[in-house]
This record gives C-alpha cells, structure tokens and sequence, in this order.
C-alpha cells in the first residue's frame, strides 16, 4: 500500500474508531436523502481574531476599534465589526510528536498536555481532538469535551520512529477544522503542536500544510521541544507555522517553561480581539497578504498574516501531494 494511502487509511481508521466510542443520533430509514441541501450563504467579508501585547509581551485588553487600522495590500479597509471575544467556543487540535527524537521527555509532556487540556476545555462549550505522528499521522480521539477519554488518550501514546509533522497538520487541518472555514462566527479553531520540527516522514510538503491551514483559517501554537539552548532548523519551521497563522512560537528550555508555554496558549485562547472588513479587492481565489495596525505606540499585533479570498463551494484541498517533499526554512 502507497505511503501516502496508508497515512491516510491510518487517519480514517482513527476517526472511525474514535466516533464509534460516542452515541450517534438516530436516523430515519432514508438517512440524509429525504433531507434538502443546506444552503450557503458566502458573505463577502473578512473576519480576523488576534492578539494584542505591549512590548514586554504582556496581553493588552482594553482596546476600542479606533485603536486599529487594517490594511490590505497596502490599501486601508473600513472596519465593519470589532469586538473583544472572551467566550467564544474552541475547537482546538492537539498534535503530540510521538518520534524517537522526544523519547528523553515524553513523559512529562505527557502530564502537561493533559493538564493543558484540564485547564482549557469548558464542558458542552470547547471540544478538543487529540492526534499523535511519528512515521505517520494518526487520529487518537475525534472532536469530543470528554476529558477522560482525552487524557487516556494522552496516556496511551508511546514514542518510536520518524517525524511527520508536515501531513499531522495538513490531515488535521483538512480533515477536522476546515469545515466551516471562513466563518469564524460560531468558534474559534485552533490548534497546538508538541515537537521538535524535524521532518523527515512527510508526504505533503510544508507548504501544502500551510496553505491547508490557512483555508482553514487555524490559529496554530508550536511548543518546541528542543532543549539544546539554541534554535535547530526545525524550531525555524515551528516559528513561520505560528507566526503566520497568528499563533505563538514556544521554546521551553525546561518543564516549568512548558507548562508556562501551555498556560500562555490558554490565557491568548480567551483573550482575543475580533475585527471584520469588506476588502476592496477582488474576490479572485487568491491568497491576499493583511496587517492590522495598532495606533497607539508601544503596541504590537500577533494575527494571521492574510487570507484566501475566495471559499469555493464543493472545494477540496489536494489528496495526493502535487509538490515536492517537505523542505527547510531557511
């Protein structure tokens, strides 16, 4: 069986698995054939969630509408809505890189991710997934706000062989967090990734992962797991997937600064702001770069660093890998 299949049927046979835990709803004898198509309804109209800081990197909440001007391609948007958003429900992926390259601390992480997921999951609101990839990616437990069943399946991982982080984001943001993208209006998606960025198992190429995620528009947090005292190549891979998605790069030097890094993701998880526009440019299926600036000194902007304009009825991201294999950041 191809690599890239077996990824695949690895990833189905997860969700299967996990969804065959839960009840499902009873269905009439006709299923969802007697039922009209939904409509969709696509609104012309952009809509980002980001994070403000001061300098010290100390979360800034106090801010109004006036204090931002958007720019798209260089040209200055209107704002339509703001809004600060503490409540809004999660949808957030959890990745853990089950590699040999972890083996020395995989314990520990092993508690942090669970306590994590304690401290961040608010029953019948926020739901969580849990994915682990060594050789390959594969769905542990499917969407779900059961902590049990999150945390044992946390507990089952074990560390062994290569690394592909590239198809864990790519699967997980195709297969769990696209649907619904772009409208951000019912919950936020995010996801954070546990690894030491060194791909070396991979199908789908970074960038292949990266445009995925970006359709999906995922909030995407990395958590180093290089202690070596200075950045490896693959840290600078872990950077550029959270700096562009609006995420936030960790690099823990020792277990209290992973659960520090954890406790951050919370926190910004809860503390974002929300503004929306109706871009002045074509609506052209292309990826179109955005900036939103602050307008007062001394503040700085974490959001993602643009968008896709255009959301295709029917689309679907490639199933096979059309590019070359995962490639460094350089």
């Amino acid at each position: 069986m191809p690599t890239a299949l077996l990824v695949t049927f690895l990833w189905t046979v997860g969700a299967i698995t996990a969804s065959a835990q839960q009840p499902r709803p009873v269905q009439g004898a006709a299923g969802r054939e007697d039922q009209a198509p939904p409509i969709r309804v696509f609104v012309e109209e952009v809509t980002v969630p980001f994070i403000v800081t001061d300098n010290k990197n100390k979360i800034i909440t106090n801010l109004v509408k006036e204090d931002f001007k958007v720019v798209e391609e260089k040209v200055p948007q209107e704002i339509t809505a703001f809004s600060q958003e503490t409540g809004v429900p999660l949808r957030v992926g959890l990745l853990i890189d089950t590699s040999n390259s972890i083996r020395d601390r995989f314990a520990f992480e092993q508690r942090a991710a669970s306590d994590f997921l304690r401290s961040l999951l608010r029953p019948e609101k926020d739901r969580a997934f849990l994915a682990s990839f060594d050789s390959m990616a594969e769905l542990v437990q499917d969407f779900t706000d059961d902590l049990d069943k999150l945390v044992s399946g946390i507990e089952s991982l074990r560390p062994g062989g290569g690394t592909a982080l590239y198809d864990a984001i790519f699967y997980g943001s195709r297969d769990r967090l696209l649907e619904g993208a772009p409208d951000l209006g019912s919950y936020r998606r995010a996801m954070v990734v546990l690894s030491d960025g060194e791909d070396n198992q991979s199908r789908y190429s970074r960038l292949q992962a990266l445009e995925v995620a970006q359709r999906a528009e995922v909030i995407i947090y990395t958590i180093s797991t290089n202690i070596r005292g200075v950045k490896m190549p693959g840290d600078k891979v872990l950077q550029q997937f959270a700096e562009e998605s609006g995420g936030r790069y960790f690099q823990p030097f020792n277990f209290s600064d992973l659960d520090s890094a954890f406790d951050a993701i919370n926190t910004e998880l809860r503390s974002q702001y929300s503004i929306s526009y109706r871009p002045t440019s074509a609506r052209d299926g292309k990826y179109h770069e955005i900036e939103i600036e602050p307008q007062k000194r001394g503040l700085r902007v974490r959001a993602r660093k643009g968008y896709f304009a255009t959301q295709p009825p029917g689309f679907v991201p490639p199933t096979e890998p059309s590019g070359p294999a995962a490639s460094p950041v350089r």
